[in-house]
């Protein structure tokens, strides 16, 4: 305690004291991962905390952090001139930012300490007077995404405001770790420790690992702390087979023929999950459950990431609240959300992984001590057979290594770009600081080299065309974007996640229930009828990237694809 001042320690014992309230008011008692991660962030030191869902991980790091940003020392002192947020808590989708912000608001509600450590949130959801007051007066946390902390970093501001952190938390980093995205977030945390005077403390959180050190290294280079729950979770797998009188096809993804099967199981049931792997999947599978329960109607809802943020929070909300007995869902209910009333899951197809499984799984028996229960649903008959490979997977604690992926070239001259335009690179700098991540380690100074005649130049296709000549160097041997028109088009196409140009779709007359991908909507005429949003629909008029729909009366009718929604499916 040598390092702090008096009033400092007065701070943190009224803090301590808030802390206990809070789990002693829930009849909780921290664990013992939580108390080590405690003393670990209060050692300054970085690392991974890996415990089953439900048992507490987030408050593990947020309590952490905050108690361990009352110290008092030069960082912190520099750090107070700027007006930025302090922790970046990094959520892989915007879904999930809005729970995240409710978890980390929930234990100062009603205290003195709320407004001290204010939660913000800025992802593709947040409005633009969100924007302009964060501007103003950023957050002591800001909940962002990997795509809305490289649009920060395409500010011309961006050293300011992100010149305060001290803490980058990681929530669910299993489910970037594999892709172009964790990638992004690997480069947005390079260039802040090359940028601070003092490099800011770095946790990932997850349930669902399976090479933990791997997974830590590549997020956080050098020494790293592992932590994990002595208490493993309890997770029961079943597989629900058709009656005996039939039989299941060979092939085929969307296992309609299993809907009576399953809503008989169901009907047993309180409240529960039910996954498909596509949006378009869950729209068919709301659709025919609610054919098979008419009776269910105001009971069952449907919840993916191309509704109305207004509807998905609503959907969250009642679920939460106990007023839903069945949500048909996608991915966008996977991660974080805590449903307590939440008994069961029920997983149709695949779930392409012993991972994804126990994330699924973990959304019932939502905390500590609760076990978790899940029933696949095989929607072919060779999925019964890896539907019993999954369960012996789960038994035996088998989980997949993910790795990141190596020297992906589009997210580097992306990512110059993206530095382009905000506070512009030097290019031996920046050759340095990639070498410093997993992915670009071992990044040649040819690939570099290439890269940025890429972005300069248009590389050797594309050099004809002065739109590619995206990036110039100045006499102070900085590369930065001069043409405003070309960062404006730059931020507007940020991230690496694959989809068409995307078409609201309003009610005539009415309200805002999503978006769905141009090249669905273009194929359709006036009076079609597709289903979205659980409801059938008749195309009445598209003007301007929207579409004018009202509801429809017949039965026949298209349902939207999804360019994301090719992933999951075999070849």
């Amino acid at each position: 305690m040598s390092g702090l001042s008096k009033p400092a320690e007065e701070s943190r014992s009224a803090l301590k004291a808030c802390v206990d309230h809070y789990f002693a008011s829930r009849g909780w008692k921290p664990l013992a991962f939580q108390r080590e991660t405690w003393r670990a962030i209060a050692q300054g030191q970085s690392g991974l905390v890996h415990a089953p869902t439900g048992m507490g991980k987030t408050q593990a790091l947020w309590l952490g952090a905050c108690m361990q940003s009352l110290r008092v020392h030069k960082r912190s002192q520099a750090a107070s001139t700027l007006n930025g947020p302090t922790l970046l808590w990094i959520t892989p989708m915007r879904a999930l930012a809005s729970d995240s912000l409710s978890a980390l608001r929930e234990p100062f509600v009603d205290t003195l300490w709320a407004k001290r450590f204010e939660v913000g949130m800025r992802t593709g959801d947040s409005t633009s007077a969100e924007r302009q007051r964060q501007a103003r007066r950023w957050p002591f946390a800001l909940i962002t995404t990997p795509e809305s902390l490289h649009l920060i970093l395409s500010r011309a501001d961006a050293t300011a405001v992100l010149g305060s952190v001290q803490f980058v938390m990681v929530d669910e980093w299993h489910e970037l770790i594999g892709s172009k995205r964790g990638v992004m977030l690997q480069l947005a945390l390079a260039w802040l420790r090359q940028q601070l005077e003092h490099a800011p403390q770095v946790w990932a959180l997850s349930a669902s690992l399976g090479d933990l050190e791997t997974a830590a290294s590549a997020l956080i280079p050098g020494k790293t702390r592992l932590i994990t729950s002595s208490k493993p979770k309890s997770i029961q797998v079943h597989c629900l087979l058709p009656q005996a009188s039939s039989r299941l096809a060979w092939a085929g993804h969307l296992g309609l023929s299993m809907c009576e099967p399953l809503a008989q199981y169901l009907d047993q049931s309180k409240s529960a999950l039910v996954f498909t792997n596509t949006r378009s999947q869950a729209e068919l599978w709301y659709q025919a459950l609610l054919e098979a329960r008419p009776q269910w109607a105001g009971r069952i809802a449907l919840h993916h990431a191309s509704l109305d943020l207004s509807v998905r929070r609503w959907v969250e909300q009642a679920l939460k609240a106990g007023q839903l007995s069945l949500v048909v869902c996608t991915s966008s209910l996977d991660l974080g959300v805590d449903f307590s009333p939440v008994e069961e899951v029920i997983q149709i197809g695949s779930p392409k992984g012993v991972a994804r499984l126990i994330q699924r799984a973990g959304r019932s028996g939502h905390q500590p001590g609760a076990s978790a229960k899940i029933t696949l649903v095989p929607t072919h008959a060779l999925e019964v057979v890896e539907a019993a490979a999954a369960a012996k997977a789960v038994e035996a604690g088998e989980l997949e290594s993910r790795a990141p992926p190596q020297r992906p070239m589009d997210v580097l001259a992306q990512f110059m770009v993206t530095l382009a335009c905000g506070p512009g690179f030097e290019s031996p700098q920046l050759y340095d600081m990639l070498k410093q991540t997993a992915s670009f380690s071992d990044l040649t100074h040819k690939e570099f080299d290439w890269a940025l005649q890429f972005v300069s130049r248009g590389g050797e296709s594309l050099r004809a065309y002065p739109d590619h000549h995206r990036v110039g160097i100045g006499e102070d041997a900085v590369w930065r974007v001069q043409r405003s028109d070309l960062i404006r088009r730059h931020r507007m196409n940020i991230g690496t996640i694959m989809s068409d140009a995307a078409v609201q779709v309003k009610i005539l007359n009415g309200g805002n229930l999503g978006s769905v991908e141009e090249s669905f909507i273009s194929r359709l005429r006036r009076g079609d009828c597709f289903i979205f949003s659980g409801r059938l629909l008749e195309l009445v008029r598209f003007h301007e990237m929207t579409a004018y729909v009202r509801k429809a009366s017949r039965t026949k009718a298209a349902v939207p694809r999804w360019n994301g929604g090719k992933m999951p499916l075999s070849l």
